[in-house]
Protein backbone atom coordinates (compact mmCIF):
# COMPACT_ATOMS: atom_id res chain seq x y z
CA UNK A 1 0.00 0.00 0.00
CA UNK A 2 2.51 2.37 0.73
CA UNK A 3 4.01 1.89 -2.72
CA UNK A 4 0.83 3.07 -4.28
CA UNK A 5 1.15 5.88 -2.20
CA UNK A 6 4.61 6.59 -2.94
CA UNK A 7 4.24 6.41 -7.04
CA UNK A 8 1.19 8.84 -6.63
CA UNK A 9 2.77 11.01 -5.06
CA UNK A 10 5.73 10.96 -7.82
CA UNK A 11 3.10 11.11 -10.52
CA UNK A 12 1.39 14.30 -9.23
CA UNK A 13 4.90 16.22 -8.68
CA UNK A 14 5.52 14.88 -12.55
CA UNK A 15 2.17 16.44 -13.67
CA UNK A 16 2.14 19.67 -11.79
CA UNK A 17 5.80 20.44 -12.05
CA UNK A 18 5.64 19.43 -15.56
CA UNK A 19 5.52 23.25 -16.75
CA UNK A 20 8.47 24.30 -14.36
CA UNK A 21 10.44 21.91 -16.18
CA UNK A 22 10.15 23.69 -20.04
CA UNK A 23 13.67 24.11 -20.89
CA UNK A 24 15.00 27.53 -21.89
CA UNK A 25 16.33 26.00 -25.09
CA UNK A 26 12.43 26.27 -25.91
CA UNK A 27 11.84 29.99 -25.72
CA UNK A 28 15.62 31.41 -26.17
CA UNK A 29 15.90 31.19 -30.25
CA UNK A 30 12.59 33.82 -30.64
CA UNK A 31 12.90 37.33 -30.22
CA UNK A 32 12.08 39.11 -27.31
CA UNK A 33 9.03 41.05 -26.51
CA UNK A 34 8.35 44.32 -25.54
CA UNK A 35 5.26 46.04 -25.38
CA UNK A 36 4.12 43.77 -28.11
CA UNK A 37 6.38 44.32 -30.68
CA UNK A 38 9.83 42.12 -31.32
CA UNK A 39 13.21 42.93 -30.10
CA UNK A 40 16.30 41.61 -30.54
CA UNK A 41 17.56 38.97 -27.82
CA UNK A 42 21.00 38.20 -26.54
CA UNK A 43 21.23 34.49 -25.16
CA UNK A 44 24.44 33.65 -22.53
CA UNK A 45 24.86 29.71 -22.43
CA UNK A 46 27.38 29.48 -19.33
CA UNK A 47 27.36 27.83 -15.99
CA UNK A 48 26.69 28.88 -12.98
CA UNK A 49 30.39 27.88 -11.71
CA UNK A 50 32.23 29.09 -14.59
CA UNK A 51 35.11 31.47 -13.59
CA UNK A 52 34.63 34.08 -16.85
CA UNK A 53 30.56 33.28 -16.64
CA UNK A 54 30.10 34.36 -13.18
CA UNK A 55 32.40 37.56 -14.42
CA UNK A 56 29.61 38.41 -16.80
CA UNK A 57 26.61 37.83 -14.61
CA UNK A 58 26.77 41.90 -13.37
CA UNK A 59 27.08 43.03 -16.97
CA UNK A 60 24.20 40.76 -18.15
CA UNK A 61 22.20 42.09 -15.60
CA UNK A 62 23.51 45.94 -15.97
CA UNK A 63 22.36 45.53 -19.78
CA UNK A 64 19.09 43.85 -18.56
CA UNK A 65 18.14 46.46 -16.98
CA UNK A 66 19.84 49.36 -18.70
CA UNK A 67 17.98 48.12 -22.42
CA UNK A 68 14.67 46.92 -20.79
CA UNK A 69 11.91 46.88 -23.83
CA UNK A 70 15.06 47.58 -26.49
CA UNK A 71 16.96 43.99 -25.43
CA UNK A 72 16.06 40.84 -24.35
CA UNK A 73 18.99 39.37 -21.36
CA UNK A 74 18.41 35.35 -21.19
CA UNK A 75 20.83 33.37 -19.06
CA UNK A 76 20.82 29.62 -19.72
CA UNK A 77 22.73 27.58 -17.44
CA UNK A 78 24.13 24.60 -19.60
CA UNK A 79 24.96 22.22 -16.77
CA UNK A 80 21.62 22.47 -15.43
CA UNK A 81 19.92 22.30 -18.85
CA UNK A 82 22.38 20.23 -21.76
CA UNK A 83 19.44 19.88 -24.29
CA UNK A 84 19.96 23.89 -24.85
CA UNK A 85 23.92 23.31 -25.14
CA UNK A 86 23.45 21.30 -27.73
CA UNK A 87 20.36 22.69 -29.51
CA UNK A 88 22.69 25.67 -29.05
CA UNK A 89 25.52 24.00 -30.75
CA UNK A 90 27.84 25.30 -27.70
CA UNK A 91 31.49 24.70 -28.17
CA UNK A 92 32.61 26.62 -24.95
CA UNK A 93 31.41 28.38 -22.40
CA UNK A 94 30.23 31.10 -22.25
CA UNK A 95 28.72 31.49 -25.80
CA UNK A 96 26.91 34.74 -26.56
CA UNK A 97 24.58 34.37 -29.27
CA UNK A 98 22.73 37.47 -31.02
CA UNK A 99 19.35 36.81 -32.33
CA UNK A 100 18.18 40.02 -34.32
CA UNK A 101 14.24 41.16 -33.43
CA UNK A 102 13.25 38.31 -36.50
CA UNK A 103 14.20 35.57 -33.90
CA UNK A 104 17.59 34.76 -36.62
CA UNK A 105 20.72 34.43 -35.24
CA UNK A 106 22.87 37.22 -36.23
CA UNK A 107 26.34 36.21 -34.66
CA UNK A 108 28.22 34.11 -32.09
CA UNK A 109 30.52 34.81 -29.67
CA UNK A 110 32.72 32.30 -27.15
CA UNK A 111 34.23 33.16 -24.18
CA UNK A 112 34.25 36.30 -22.56
CA UNK A 113 32.72 39.55 -23.60
CA UNK A 114 32.61 42.89 -21.59
CA UNK A 115 29.64 45.41 -22.22
CA UNK A 116 31.16 47.58 -24.55
CA UNK A 117 31.94 44.52 -26.40
CA UNK A 118 28.58 43.59 -26.73
CA UNK A 119 27.48 46.75 -27.57
CA UNK A 120 30.03 47.02 -30.03
CA UNK A 121 28.97 43.83 -31.82
CA UNK A 122 25.14 44.95 -31.72
CA UNK A 123 26.31 48.22 -33.85
CA UNK A 124 28.01 46.01 -36.18
CA UNK A 125 25.70 43.99 -36.85
CA UNK A 126 23.10 47.24 -37.47
CA UNK A 127 21.25 46.78 -34.65
CA UNK A 128 20.00 50.20 -32.50
CA UNK A 129 19.20 49.60 -29.28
Amino acid sequence: MRTKAWLKGILLVAVLGAPVWATAADAAPAAGRAGGKAIPRLVDLGAGACVPCKAMAPILEGLRAEYAGRMDVVFIDVWKDRAAAEAHRVRMIPTQIFYGADGKELARHEGFIDRAGILARWKALGVRL
